[in-house]
């Protein structure tokens, strides 16, 4: 398994909107400079965001994205699945749909369902709360993701 640039850079992002007063909409053009990212790859993940009731966006001055709930109410695998889907480390577990021709014989299939189980249960034990308190621990240093 490997966690794209989108995923990560969704995790820091979210790590800053979850630090920031949550009553303020914190424009696209900051969370881009803050983050060295983009504003038209930020744009491509904020949408996502956005789409899956993540984040909440408002256009126009005053503008900006704000998180949709509580820092304490998103695991990081919530986040995660916005970006990259599956986390599943093989094909024949990431989609349900697929019935390998050798699931039945596979001798390593046991293996990759246990793989699938600690990667599952580790960030779904990892809250953007967890995330937002380490970076600002770090006096803010949102690069620690």
């Amino acid at each position: 398994m490997l966690v794209s640039t989108k995923g990560r850079y969704a995790l820091r992002v979210m790590v800053e909107l979850a630090t920031s007063d949550s009553e303020e909409f914190i424009p696209l053009k900051q969370i881009a400079d803050n983050q060295e990212i983009s504003e038209k790859y930020l744009e491509a993940i904020m949408k996502n965001l956005v789409r899956e009731g993540l984040v909440v966006g408002l256009r126009g001055k005053g503008g900006g994205y704000k998180l949709s709930k509580n820092p304490s109410l998103y695991t990081v695998a919530d986040i995660l699945h916005v970006t990259e889907g599956s986390l599943a480390p093989v094909t024949c577990l990431e989609d349900k749909s697929y019935v390998c021709p050798r699931m039945d014989r596979c001798s390593t299939l046991s293996m990759w369902k246990k793989l699938d189980t600690l990667i599952s249960e580790f960030f779904e034990g990892i809250t953007l709360k967890d995330l937002a308190d380490e970076a600002s621990d770090s006096k803010g240093d949102f690069y620690a993701i």
